[in-house]
Formats: C-alpha cells, sequence, structure tokens
C-alpha cells in the first residue's frame, strides 16, 4: 500500500506531521509513504519514506482556482502523485475549502454522484459503536438527490468499514415527526421512504445515542453539528477537571473514578477519528483536523490505510451504479 502526505498547511506545523508519520510507520511498516513538502522540514523522514520537494503551501482562504494555480504547492504535488502513480490514498491537513476543490477537480466525481460529501465516525454511548454522519461540511447547501445519494454513500461506507449488515438510517432534522424539517430534507423523507433500513428523522440530542449506524445531513448543518459535538467535549472535560481540583476530597474522590472517567475522555476524544473522508471520489481522500497534533495526524493515516483496505471506493462505483 502506497499513501502520499501532504506535510505542510497545518496548524502546527510540519514537526508534527513527520511525527504522526514514524509512529504510524512503526505499527505499518509495510505501507510506503510519499511526504510532500519543504525537504529541510523531512529530514527526520529520510530513508523511511520517499520525500518530495514542495516549497509552497495552500493559504487558508485559498479558493479553488487559486489552488489549481499554485502547482509547486504540497497539496497539488501530492494529489498529482495520486492521480498520476495510482496511489491508495492521500492524507492533508491543509485549507480544507482549498484541499475538497482541488481532490474534486483532480480526481472527478464518481460516476452517478452529483457532490462529493465529508464522512466521519462518531462516537455513541453504546461503547465501541461509531455513527457515520455525512455531510459534514463539504457543501453549504444539498438537495434532496444529493441527500438520497448521501444515505446510499453512508451505508456503503458503514457495511464496509464497520461491518455493519443491515446499517439503520436516519435524517438528521429538528423534529422526529415525518413532514419535520427543512423543504430539502421533507422532499428526500419522501426519495428514502424504501431505502433499505431507513428509519425516518432524527434530532441531534438523540444522534449519538446508538440507534443510528448512518445519519444524513446536508454540509452547513452537519458542519454545525460537528463543531458542536467537538465543542461541548472541551466544555465536558474542562468541568469535570475543575470539579476534581476543587480541593482536598474531590482530588481523592477522583482516584475512586479516574477509570471511568478515562474511558469518557478516550470516547469524548474527536482526535482519534483522525479525519474525514471525502466521499463520491475515484480516491481515497482523507481530511485531518487543522489543528492535528502528531496523535491525531497517526490516527488519519490509520483512516486512509482502513478505507483503502475496503477498498470503499469500488463499493461506492459498485452501489451507485446501482442507484
Amino acid at each position: 500500500m502506497k499513501l502520499v502526505v501532504d506535510t505542510m498547511g497545518g496548524d502546527l506545523g510540519s514537526g508534527v506531521i513527520v511525527e504522526g508519520i514514524l509512529d504510524f510507520l512503526k505499527q505499518n511498516p509495510n505501507v510506503e509513504i510519499i511526504a510532500v513538502g519543504r525537504k529541510e522540514d523531512l529530514t527526520a523522514l529520510e530513508g523511511k519514506c520517499r520525500i518530495i520537494h514542495a516549497p509552497d503551501i495552500v493559504p487558508m482562504e485559498a479558493g479553488a482556482l487559486e489552488v489549481m494555480r499554485l502547482r509547486n504547492s504540497s497539496m497539488m504535488v501530492a494529489l498529482k502523485l495520486l492521480k498520476d502513480e495510482q496511489l491508495d490514498g492521500i492524507i492533508s491537513c491543509g485549507s480544507t475549502g482549498g484541499f475538497l476543490a482541488a481532490s474534486t477537480i483532480t480526481l472527478k466525481l464518481i460516476t452517478g454522484v452529483k457532490r462529493a460529501a465529508l464522512v466521519a465516525p462518531f462516537p455513541t454511548y453504546i461503547k465501541g459503536k461509531k455513527v457515520v454522519i455525512l455531510d459534514i461540511g463539504a457543501n453549504n447547501e444539498n438537495s434532496p438527490e444529493e441527500l438520497h445519494q448521501f444515505a446510499v454513500m453512508g451505508r456503503l461506507y458503514s457495511q464496509s468499514v464497520f461491518g455493519v449488515k443491515e446499517p439503520q438510517v436516519f435524517l438528521l432534522s429538528n423534529g422526529t415527526e415525518e413532514g419535520k424539517g427543512s423543504p430539502e430534507v421533507k422532499e428526500a423523507q419522501k426519495l428514502l421512504k424504501d431505502f433499505p433500513g431507513y428509519q425516518g428523522n432524527i434530532e441531534a440530542r438523540v444522534a449519538l445515542d446508538g440507534r443510528a449506524d448512518v445519519i444524513v445531513t446536508d454540509g452547513f448543518t452537519g458542519n454545525v453539528f460537528l463543531k458542536g459535538t467537538e465543542g461541548i467535549a472541551k466544555f465536558m472535560s474542562s468541568l469535570m477537571k475543575k470539579a476534581f481540583k476543587k480541593n482536598f476530597w474531590t482530588k481523592l474522590g477522583y482516584l475512586h473514578v479516574r477509570k471511568g472517567i478515562k474511558e469518557i475522555a478516550e470516547t469524548m476524544d474527536y482526535k482519534s477519528t483522525g479525519g474525514a473522508m471525502l466521499l463520491g471520489l475515484n480516491g481515497v481522500v482523507v481530511k485531518a483536523h487543522g489543528s492535528s497534533d502528531a496523535y491525531s495526524f497517526k490516527c488519519a493515516l490509520d483512516v486512509a490505510k482502513k478505507l483503502a483496505e475496503n477498498k470503499v471506493i469500488d463499493k461506492i462505483k459498485e452501489g451507485m451504479s446501482n442507484v
């Protein structure tokens, strides 16, 4: 397996990306990593990875046209390598908008797919169970037909990556009753009426209780949901730390519950998901968090490897041909 990494553009610099790559290679010595970026920043990878020099960084605010013009940027060089050499996947924590636009233009949409969607697994109340949510930010708005396609791709993703035989599929809405939701959601309800495993609407407050395997939403709403859950996770973590540090007795109490607290922290840790896949393109494209540290980026590499191993792209192509 060969994965190409855009090592530039992250909030914390190339150093944490390099560290994440080295950690990944310790556990996956049979995977070849092609690291793209400034050579002088990648010396620790010499002899362990193939290094491609690319001096330019894609600005965070860059639009599609600007990104495509930056031919010497680490992002564009990595994408060209992915396409030209038929590599197994690409990972970047650079500009989200730029990466999504450049990936779509370079790799093209799978035949039949109207729009790509960012998909990521979220934790649930049930230990070890993940719920797949899409779109979480590739689009600002989506049509009912696109939401229907997200359901198709999300179902295939859940089956391929998590081994769920018959995924339970829901539409994210402001009420569980049929007829609730935006005009697009109401129309999507009609299109999904006979869809395998479709269970109707689900509200955000119960989205992570374990009943759903796939939750479909437009990109704007999905991105708000993503950032809201990340914010709540940080908020709850801060409150718990403050509560246990209050006095001697609370610190003593922590000793009795620290195992449970550790499990909560691991469940709520969004960094462990690594990143989101841009589903619907002719290639495995993983967008890591812009603020990725070494651990988070290593998890993003794990995601790309798992997606490639499970041949998710081939399964989506087959699934979309039957729609």
